[in-house]
C-alpha cells in the first residue's frame, strides 16, 4: 500500500469523524495517525481572538496578499499530514480552492495549547509544520504563561525542522519576523485548578 493510499484512507476516516457531533472540533492526520481534537474552551478561543486582532492589521500593512485565518484545515498528502492551526497567516490565493489548501509558504502558524493534549502542539505540530513549509510557528501556552517562537526551516519534506527557537513570558513583546510583533500582555493564563 502506498503512502498516498494510506493518507487517503485516513482522510476518509477523519472526514467521517468530523461529520459526527461528538464534542470534537476536528480530526487531524499526522504521519499515519488520526489525531482527535476536543472542542476548544472559551479561554482558548479568547486567546486566539486576541492574537488575531493584533495580527490582522500587521498582515494587511506588510503582506497584503496574505490573510489571517482561524481554524483552516491545511494538508500535505505527500508527507501524510492534515492539520488545523488555531491561526494561520497564509497567501490569500492559496485559499482559493474547494480542497484543503497546501500551507507551503505560509508565514506563520499559531497554536494555543489546550490543557488536555499539550504534546500535540509541542511535539506533533512542531514536527509537522516545518515539514509542511510553514515559515514560523508560535506556541502560546496559557497553562504557564509562556510563548515559544520557532523559525528558520532546515531540511526538506518530512525531515524538515525549525532551527531557531526563543521562549518568552506573557507580558513580553515578541518579534515574529516579517515586521509582525505580538504584545503578550493582553493574554491571560488559564485558571489554576
Amino acid at each position: 500500500m502506498t503512502e498516498a493510499t494510506i493518507f487517503q484512507q485516513l482522510s476518509d476516516h477523519a472526514d467521517l469523524l468530523n461529520t459526527r457531533d461528538a464534542g470534537f472540533s476536528a480530526a487531524e492526520i499526522s504521519r499515519g495517525q488520526v489525531v482527535m481534537m476536543m472542542s476548544p474552551s472559551g479561554m482558548h478561543g479568547l486567546t486566539a481572538t486576541r492574537i488575531r486582532q493584533q495580527l490582522d492589521p500587521q498582515v494587511a500593512a506588510h503582506t497584503p496578499d496574505h490573510v489571517v485565518g482561524l481554524g483552516i484545515e491545511v494538508e500535505n498528502p505527500g508527507i501524510g499530514v492534515r492539520r488545523t492551526p488555531d491561526i494561520i497567516v497564509i497567501a490569500e490565493d492559496a485559499l482559493e480552492t474547494m480542497d484543503r489548501p497546501d500551507p507551503q509558504g505560509a508565514l506563520l502558524a499559531v497554536e494555543v495549547v489546550s490543557p488536555s493534549n499539550p504534546d500535540n502542539d509541542y511535539v506533533g505540530k512542531l514536527r509537522d509544520y516545518p515539514a509542511m513549509g510553514i515559515e514560523s510557528y508560535l506556541i502560546v501556552d496559557p497553562r504557564d504563561g509562556t510563548v515559544h517562537h520557532h523559525w528558520n526551516i532546515k531540511g526538506h519534506g518530512a525531515g524538515a525542522v525549525y532551527a531557531n527557537h526563543t521562549e518568552h513570558s506573557f507580558g513580553d513583546h515578541v518579534d515574529l519576523g516579517r515586521s509582525f510583533t505580538l504584545d503578550t500582555s493582553v493574554l491571560k493564563r488559564y485558571p489554576q485548578p
